[in-house]
């Protein structure tokens, strides 16, 4: 069977938030591109995919933000926060030049994003499985070797490959890339889709020991979600017919008043979910390689945060490559710089995010919510400025 070869700038593998977003950036700013994942197009991902406001901030720079909004997905104009008896609700104030937050299905945008990349010029194929990578002298990584769905393989040559295919990240896996923090974990994420009631906004209802949530989505439907204890989620870890029953059980611990309506309510999906998802952190890049996204950094399902730190590191690996790309001996710094801006920009939200995965007593619960409000805003605001934001040493100072 014939080998297929080309040659190009970078190779992402991964197609989903992360990768689909670095290949539009960098296909955006004059790069040739080409991106592999081996899923099929349009494929759902476990995900609660609630993006808070530094993603719909980076949505709304890229212009993509109308787009996910005419795909059906409502915006969300307020949040509400509940403990026992006691509810605050919020709207979501104008900020950093956004007034919404949205929490579109994941097979929509994905497909946005992976659209825009193939529009800015990337060249964008799915049902391609990368099955190693190459490498040239003194063991840098030189491109992939791939097959499709029939197996005939595919050889791409590169100056750099972006490793953007999740938590078990293969490139990951094959470069070494070595965790540089963790924090262990003990918890377990689950959910549901539910239609049939008015979903007016984000609503997160604390417990103890865990959180409880609603994220509306397309169709007049909502994500439900628990973050708790994987000790706690026994009865949803099995194949048996009533995990359904099981969730809204679950979730009446926490919140008996969210439990109620959603047994009013019609479940339209199948519970899925996880368990010890890490909190770690992997060095972040080395000769002709990098990981954004997961791959390179993952953290508790509880702070809702996965979506923006995909778009966050996914700008700043993609200013990273092009300065390596328009000056090799720029090299070693562009991409050593991109690992500081990342650590740094991680920081309060990981150690938050660390905090709250281990269920503290609700007053410390609601405090450790306070302080991430904070630094999501904080984190929009800086995001929010664009190519203009500040260097590396003011961010860390």
């Amino acid at each position: 069977m014939r080998t297929r070869r080309s040659r190009h700038d970078v190779v992402v593998v991964g197609a989903r938030c992360a990768g689909a977003a670095t290949a539009m950036l960098l296909a955006r700013l004059g790069h040739d591109v080409v991106v592999v994942d081996r899923s099929r197009p349009g494929t759902d991902t476990l995900s609660t995919h609630g993006i808070l406001r530094p993603g719909v901030v980076q949505l709304s720079r890229w212009g993509l933000l109308d787009a996910v909004l005419a795909s059906g997905a409502p915006p969300v104009r307020e949040v509400s926060f509940r403990v026992g008896d006691a509810e605050v609700i919020r709207p979501v104030k104008d900020r950093a030049g956004v007034d919404l937050l949205v929490a579109p299905r994941r097979y929509v945008l994905d497909s946005i994003l992976a659209g825009a990349a193939a529009d800015a010029g990337a060249d964008v194929r799915f049902g391609m499985t990368v099955a190693a990578l190459r490498r040239g002298p003194g063991g840098r990584v030189s491109g992939v070797v791939a097959h499709d769905a029939s197996g005939e393989p595919t050889e791409l040559s590169a100056r750099f490959v972006v490793g953007a295919d999740g938590l078990r990240s293969r490139v990951a896996r094959e470069v070494g890339a070595r965790i540089i923090e963790q924090h262990p974990t003990d918890n377990s994420t689950f959910y549901a889709y539910f239609a049939g009631l008015d979903w007016r906004g984000f609503e997160l209802h604390v417990g103890h020991p865990g959180l409880a949530g609603v994220f509306p989505t397309h169709g007049g439907q909502a994500n439900a979600w628990i973050c708790s204890p994987a000790a706690m989620a026994a009865r949803l870890r099995g194949s048996d017919n009533d995990r359904g029953a099981a969730l809204v059980d679950s979730i009446e611990q926490l919140s008996p008043s969210l439990a109620d309506r959603l047994r009013g309510a019609r479940r339209t999906s199948p519970v899925r979910g996880a368990v010890r998802l890490p909190n770690h952190v992997r060095h972040a890049s080395g000769p002709g390689w990098a990981l954004v996204g997961d791959a390179g950094y993952h953290r508790d399902p509880i702070t809702g945060h996965g979506i923006s730190d995909a778009f966050r590191d996914a700008e700043l690996l993609a200013r990273a490559l092009h300065h390596a790309l328009g000056s090799p001996t720029d090299e070693t710094h562009a991409l050593a710089s991109y690992q500081r801006q990342r650590d740094a920009l991680l920081r309060e939200t990981y150690d938050i995010t660390c905090a709250l995965s281990e269920y503290p007593k609700p007053d410390r619960f609601v405090e450790l919510q306070r302080q991430l409000a904070k630094a999501i805003d904080d984190e929009a605001r800086f995001l929010a400025s664009g190519p203009g934001a500040p260097a590396i040493e003011e961010i860390a100072a």
